[in-house]
């Protein structure tokens, strides 16, 4: 059966994937979710990534469903029970609804951005709003400007890096492993921070939704390609336009140096040696600043004969144990990161590059 949409450079950096080296083709868990996106996407458009089942599901966070692990006859179910027995209890129902969407906590991290951040020092995180690209299932408005759980999650990380930034130490060059839909380079681009260089390099499917993604939010022009730099031998940092969207592959080709480089929860879905092969790189191009947020107790263990999880979790000590250039600096869980209601950490990790 045909697929309706077809993206001729996706499948192409598909195919290049395949012939690299293993530390660069996905884990057997990004595999299969990658085939089941690719799928998704073919079906419904691109246009539509922020609403499918399988996005929200991988790369996609939200507050409400499904990030809330409530199902959506499970909120039926609940707001139904709650009218039957109370239906005059207005406030009761504002507040069970401003929980099951997850407004209510999305205004509670909205409230800790605003304590947290000093609006006078970059990058500047007060004037971001987030666009609409992907047709977002789950967007809240707070004072006339929009966020998704993603936005908020990097927000609030950046707010803990500026903290301990000096005058001398704003970030203008930003690398970035496992972007998801982009978010974060759309945060950098609105940042007042002249001469930025976002780079962004994931696996596909991921990284081509993000091209689209920033391409849509920051304007095309504005965005290389992995299509533009498929070819190139080495790549300059400093010869790419503000925005980037690389392979995973062609770390190996930057050339140039990092002020910042970040991985959001993405690290904990990938086994030790890939991770380390990551890190050695950021080392190698002089990184300053290292921003983390990964799961202090690490993925769960995949099943023999499944593919959800990792064969082997990585730790919060272990990232400190793959970068021995570096400095803790701070490790964070309230107010920047989140604690599951099942007890799990998911931690924040700032470190500096040793004198």
């Amino acid at each position: 059966m045909t697929q309706p949409y077809s993206y001729p450079e996706l499948t192409a950096a598909r195919d290049d994937m395949r012939t690299q080296d293993e530390l660069y083709r996905p884990s057997v868990f990004w595999d299969e979710a990658s085939s089941r996106i690719v799928n998704e996407l073919c079906e419904n458009g691109i246009e539509n990534f922020r609403r499918l089942p399988n996005t929200l599901g991988f790369f996609v966070p939200t507050f409400g469903t499904p990030g809330n692990s409530f199902t959506p006859a499970q909120i039926e179910g609940l707001t139904a029970t709650l009218q039957r027995a109370h239906p005059d209890a207005k406030k009761a129902h504002l507040g069970l609804d401003q929980f099951l969407t997850g407004e209510a906590a999305a205004l509670a991290d909205y409230r800790v951005l605003l304590a947290a951040d000093t609006p006078s020092k970059l990058p500047h995180l007060h004037t971001f709003s987030e666009s609409k690209v992907g047709e977002p299932v789950e967007h809240f408005e707070f004072d006339g400007r929009w966020f998704s759980r993603s936005a908020l999650n990097y927000l609030l990380g950046l707010a803990l890096l500026k903290k301990h930034l000096g005058p001398n130490d704003v970030p203008r060059t930003v690398l970035e492993i496992g972007g998801g839909f982009g978010t974060l380079g759309e945060v950098m681009a609105s940042a007042g921070i002249e001469g930025l260089r976002y780079v962004d390099i994931d696996i596909p499917p991921t990284s081509y939704v993000a091209q689209h993604y920033l391409s849509g939010a920051v304007g095309a022009d504005q965005v290389t390609t992995y299509a533009q730099t498929r070819d190139q031998a080495e790549i300059e940092i400093e010869s790419l336009t503000p925005i980037s969207v690389l392979c995973a592959w062609q770390i190996e080709k930057l050339r140039g140096n990092v002020d910042l480089f970040v991985n959001f929860i993405s690290f904990q879905e990938m086994e030790p040696p890939i991770v380390q092969n990551y890190l050695n790189h950021v080392a190698r191009l002089n990184t300053r600043w290292i921003l983390l947020r990964n799961m202090r107790e690490g993925k769960q263990l995949r099943k023999a004969g499944g593919w959800a999880g990792v064969d082997t979790p990585i730790l919060s000590d272990d990232y400190l144990a793959m970068l021995p250039g570096y400095e803790l600096v701070e490790r964070n869980v309230h107010p920047f990161g989140y604690r599951t209601v099942d007890g799990y950490h998911s931690e924040l990790l700032l470190l500096r590059r040793k004198a």
